[in-house]
């Protein structure tokens, strides 16, 4: 019982501020539509680009080598022929290594990138929240369903339009 009356006690002299206000905020979306997001977003697309035809060139070479050598199938005596196939298949290897260390590279760019924009996001999130007396920001891909009034991508996508245009590669 003595519990009791000390909770009791204690809710008396220290009223619950049940009213926390409550915000949430899409990412994704600040990536993709705001300047700075935009503007790395180009650069990641010209590099894939390049990228996809270069390679697509490589492709397009490797299978022409590889219906060369299907049709001197039955010209070349069989080692040639085997070591042919075993060059061929060192050219794939080595294509299949390289395209795949390019992706490799795209994607550092681009999460080392999306770092920088969100480590100079985090200051304005900051700022907003504490001059609009917001108590919790929640990315929007942890919630369900919510009210359109309680999200501020919107409000940060402006700011942080008005404080950072570019980033430099």
């Amino acid at each position: 019982m003595k519990k009791f009356y000390f909770f009791l006690l204690i809710l008396i002299f220290f009223p619950l501020n049940t009213f926390a206000k409550i915000a949430y905020i899409d990412l994704n979306l600040i990536l993709n539509k705001s300047d700075v997001g935009k503007f790395v977003n180009e650069h990641i697309e010209k590099i894939k680009k390049k990228n996809f035809s270069k390679y697509k060139e490589q492709e397009n070479e490797l299978i022409k080598k590889e219906k060369l050598l299907i049709s001197q199938k039955n010209i070349l005596n069989e080692d040639e022929f085997k070591k042919k196939i075993v060059v061929l298949t060192d050219e794939v290897k080595k294509y299949r290594s390289d395209k795949k260390s390019a992706i490799n590279r795209i994607n550092k760019i681009k999460s080392d990138y999306t770092k920088e924009i969100l480590k100079s996001l985090n200051p304005i999130i900051t700022e907003y929240v504490d001059l609009n007396s917001i108590s919790i920001v929640i990315p929007k891909k942890n919630i369900i369903v919510g009210k359109k009034n309680l999200d501020i991508t919107d409000q940060i996508i402006k700011l942080l339009n008005k404080n950072i245009k570019k980033i430099d590669f």
